[in-house]
Parts: C-alpha cells; structure tokens; sequence
C-alpha cells in the first residue's frame, strides 16, 4: 500500500470542517505512550492547529517511563498532559490515536463519546459509533496516516515535527523490518532529510538510571524457555514501559520466536506479547489468552494486554503466568513442556 493521497485529503477535509468551531479539542494517547502514539497525537494536534485555528490537548493515562521516549518528550518539546489532571468535561472533541475505544490500553471514560479515531490495529466494533474512523491496519505506523493528512493539506512542518514523524515509523517498524507498507517507506524517506539527526543520535542514546539495568538482571533470570517460546515475569516494576523492552529485548535470543512477558504495575499485570513468525497472529493470540481475564490488542508480530489481580502477592502473579502460559500453549497448539533457564544459574 503506498502513499494514498486521495484518500488522505477527502477524509482530513471532511473531519477538519466538523470539527471547525466545536471548541477545545482532546486528543487521547494510549497509556504509557510510544513514539508512535506521541508523534501522532502531536501532528494531529498541528494539523488541527493550522487548519481551524483550534487548541487541541494531548492526554495520556499511565507514564512515559522507557528512556528513548522521555528523551524524546523534552528534545522535542512535546506537551502532553497526564489524563487525571484534567476536567474532560470542558472538551467538546475527543480524538483517539493509536488505540481505539474498549481496547483497555487508555485511561478515557468508556461511557463518554469519541469523536475521531485514528489507527493502524485491527477495528474494534464499538468505533462504529464514533462519528469519524480512519483504521488502516496494512499500515506500519499511525504517524504515516498523519503524515499523509499533513502532505495532502500542504501543511509545512517544522524540522521537530519531522523528527518525532520519523522516529515514530523508525521505532515502530523497526526502521523498515517490521509490518511497514510502501506508505511507510515513503513517509521514512520523505521526512529523513527533514530530521534533526542530532536530536535523533541523543534519543536513541539517551542516559537510563541505573534500575534499568535491574530489570535486564530480572527478566533474563526470570526467563524460561519452553522450546521456541519465551516467558519472563518481572512481578512488581515501576515502569510499565520496561516489559515491552524485555520483551523486544529477549526476542534476539537464538532460537526463539515467540516471547511473552509481564509485570506488574499500579495494580495491574501489564503483558506484552512478540514473534517473528509471519504464521502467528499477536493480536488474536494475546487477545485468546486474556480472554475473561482482562484486555489486550496489537496486530502481526507485537500485542500488548493487561489483566487487573485481585490483590498484590507474588503467588497471584506466578498463578497467572502460569495460566497464561498454558492458555498459550493450547492457543500455540503445542504439548506443554518443562522451562529451561535462558541462562544456567551456573555456567561453566
């Protein structure tokens, strides 16, 4: 799918003369949010801006833990503002981008409308009651949709805008290696020369305090090797963000290609699900496995989830690792097996 232009420029135009006139403008990120999802609220809110004249708003639930993404906030001077500090009622548009109403993965009110959702995971049904839905699910990145609202409405944007557009197909498809179309291909290299490669070289080296190392310690001890399936829990964290890092992480491992991971954060078991099969759906898999058990959602080869325990003890969450792993294996349809240490507790 490359670059689609008309399709572009027909919708922006008929969401931008809706909301014209409305008011003050929320854009919703999902909670503890990613390149793709900043960069997208970001460029939203730009469009928004130059188009109708309107402040838009970018709230977020959770925290922006992982240090490429704080990194990214402060270089680039992005204003998002945490969800619970806010009067929603003041808004009279609610924009979701990159993630969509029922998902579980954003801290909006499910008894208040959204206006506009914009996304490239697999549709939920309940965004047929939202007034404006631009879902592309071929797409790599939700920041490509955005670029290509702003190159259809001849917005120019800054040397900034372009770098958190960048960095977000980069990061998202993992600079052209994962689920990207041709759309991200030519956002990739239309908005490369734009970048501000300084700013890029001190976000992808940005400084880590010294738990994060921690965490690595944790995960790699935690882990358990099922075969070609991976399983770590870093039980209690203080950033959510750190189990999708693992869980990217630990995917390197030789052999593997299927890594779960979990841990739990501000009363909840937050999930994250990766592969390197083309054969195994992440989404429909993560969304199998937590099924009565909470929420989860992605698409191809990267899931996410998060499942709310009853109460704080270790022994809870080692009970649903272990219910998570045997629901995987029936979902995997493979035999249950013993887990082997990813690393000896002595090598020789």
């Amino acid at each position: 799918m490359a670059i689609d232009l008309t399709r572009s420029r027909e919708f922006s135009e008929k969401f931008i003369e809706w909301v014209r006139g409305k008011g003050k403008v929320l854009i919703i990120a999902h909670d503890n949010p990613d390149p793709d999802s900043l960069a997208s609220a970001t460029a939203l809110k730009h469009l928004l801006l130059v188009k109708t004249g309107q402040q838009a708003t970018i709230a977020f639930g959770g925290m922006i833990g992982r240090g490429e993404n704080r990194e990214m906030v402060k270089e680039l001077e992005i204003d998002a503002i945490p969800i619970r500090e806010l009067d929603l009622d003041q808004y009279h548009v609610v924009c979701m981008v990159d993630t969509q109403p029922g998902t579980g993965n954003n801290s909006y009110p499910d008894d208040r409308p959204i206006h506009l959702v914009i996304d490239h995971h697999p549709p939920r049904d309940i965004c047929t009651t939202c007034r404006w839905v631009d879902i592309r699910e071929d797409y790599g990145a939700s920041a490509t949709i955005l670029f290509e609202y702003l190159l259809a409405q001849n917005i120019n944007f800054g040397t900034k805008l372009a770098t958190i557009l960048f960095y977000a197909i980069k990061s998202e498809t993992q600079d052209l290696g994962r689920e990207w179309c041709k759309a991200d291909r030519e956002a990739y290299l239309h908005l490369l020369p734009l970048s501000n490669n300084r700013i890029l070289f001190n976000i992808i080296h940005s400084k880590v305090p010294r738990e994060y190392f921690f965490a690595f310690s944790k995960a790699i001890q935690n882990a358990r090797v099922y075969g070609s399936l991976l399983i770590f829990n870093l039980y209690d964290i203080d950033n959510a963000d750190i189990v999708a890092e693992m869980a990217d992480f630990l995917l390197r491992a030789m052999g593997i290609e299927v890594v779960l991971g979990m841990g739990r954060y501000d009363g909840e078991v937050v999930l994250s699900f990766r592969t390197t099969s083309h054969h195994i759906n992440a989404g429909e898999v993560m969304q199998d496995i937590v099924d009565g058990l909470g929420t989860a959602g992605g698409h191809g080869m990267m899931a996410g989830g998060q499942v709310r325990l009853a109460g704080e003890s270790r022994a809870l969450q080692k009970e649903l690792e272990h219910s998570l792993t045997t629901r995987l294996f029936a979902k995997l349809g493979r035999e249950p097996t013993r887990g082997k240490r990813l690393v000896p507790a002595r090598m020789s």
